[in-house]
């Protein structure tokens, strides 16, 4: 696929969700487009649908209406499954609850996605080992989230969304948990990630 243009482009696209009584619109004829390379900020209001168009852009939800493209693919019609398969490759999740696997230590919580990825054992080794070095984690590898700070936690869950070098980092409210020097670290991550060529798609409140 061509590194040029625009990674994401949704076009008229609204999202409604029904039950027996009520209908809502999260999303109403929305027009968005992410080149490759950008670092791209949603803001506004709680409720006003800024997880339904993470949701619909990380290939998690489906629109209602409108058509959807990734690199420069029309995926609006794509079943679950090859949905899944697309996300799998392409799509990295940052999240304002970490979302660890508390059974698992930190060197197996980041490995994960690889093993959905059928990422061969010597590689999962090598990526593993790169993501953990790029958060300064690689001393914790063994430990488990419970005897992590805050602030290591959303770190380990950065190199769990970074390990499998998705072309589309999506990040929801990555520093809502944390306190100030925690949360511009992981901003400072986040930038690094998006110097090095990722496209970054962030939900915030936080004007700064």
């Amino acid at each position: 696929m061509s590194d040029e243009g625009p990674l994401i482009r949704l076009a008229k696209v609204s999202k409604r969700y029904r039950t027996a009584e009520l209908e809502t619109t999260a999303l109403d004829s929305i027009d968005l487009v992410i080149n490759r390379g950008e670092f791209v900020a949603v803001m506004g209001p709680s409720g006003c649908g800024k997880s339904t168009l993470l949701n619909i852009v990380g290939l998690i939800d489906t629109p209602s209406d409108g058509r959807f493209f990734f690199a420069d693919q029309d995926i609006s019609d794509f079943s679950t499954t090859r949905l899944a398969h697309l996300r799998k490759g392409s799509v990295g999740f940052i999240f304002q609850s970490f979302n660890l696997i508390d059974e698992l230590n930190v060197y197996e919580n980041v490995e994960l996605p690889l093993h959905y990825q059928k990422v061969s054992k010597p590689q999962r080794k090598n990526l593993v080992r790169e993501a953990l070095e790029l958060v300064d984690l690689s001393a914790r590898a063994k430990h488990r989230p419970e005897q992590l700070s805050g602030g290591q936690q959303q770190r380990v869950a950065v190199a769990r969304a970074v390990v499998g070098d998705p072309r589309l980092i999506l990040a929801d409210e990555p520093t809502g948990n944390l306190d100030t020097k925690n949360g511009e670290e992981v901003m400072n991550m986040l930038g690094t990630l998006n110097e090095q060529g990722a496209t970054v798609l962030m939900v915030t409140h936080s004007p700064s």
